[in-house]
């Protein structure tokens, strides 16, 4: 399997009924865009709708970082790409961002940590060697890319005024 580095999305864009009364996307659709690229490039690693309908497990994700950077106005062109920067038996630690097509910026990055799940009973376990080793081979080509540097970061002010 040849894993592009980084992953790219299919071109998106902003709806309009994604727009808040401050005039752009409203937060939560960021989410839904950088989902749509993970179910694009966890299909390419074989956890698609087939992987769950045929081996009764899946991904979840357990915990998700977003940082806005710069807005997206209604209608805007964007795509998203897909760093994978780790994973063990059960868990993917993936970063992605999502770009402004026309104008090239970044608008927002996402750290998203996943367990492979029996759905049967409902817990972690862990990828069949064949995924294991789709996701080896995906994890392989993104080493050679450049730590994100958004990557890893916590939301900190401090206990105290």
């Amino acid at each position: 399997m040849t894993f592009p580095a980084p992953f790219k999305s299919s071109p998106m864009a902003v709806q309009d009924d994604w727009v808040d009364y401050n005039g752009h996307m409203n937060v939560a659709y960021y989410v839904v865009l950088f989902d749509r690229c993970i179910d694009e490039a966890f299909m390419q690693i074989g956890l698609g709708p087939e992987y769950v309908k045929n081996r009764n497990a899946s991904f979840f994700t357990v915990e998700m970082h977003v940082n806005y950077i710069r807005e997206l106005p209604p209608k805007s062109p964007v795509f998203a790409t897909l760093q994978f920067l780790a994973f063990d038996q059960k868990r993917v630690r993936t970063y992605l961002e999502l770009f402004h097509a026309e104008e090239n910026y970044l608008s927002a990055s996402c750290e998203q940590l996943f367990l492979h799940v029996d759905m049967a009973a409902r817990r972690t376990a862990p990828f069949p060697e064949d995924i294991a080793e789709r996701l080896r081979e995906a994890h392989s080509a993104h080493a050679v890319l450049p730590r994100p540097e958004r990557a890893g970061r916590a939301i900190t002010l401090g206990d105290r005024p």
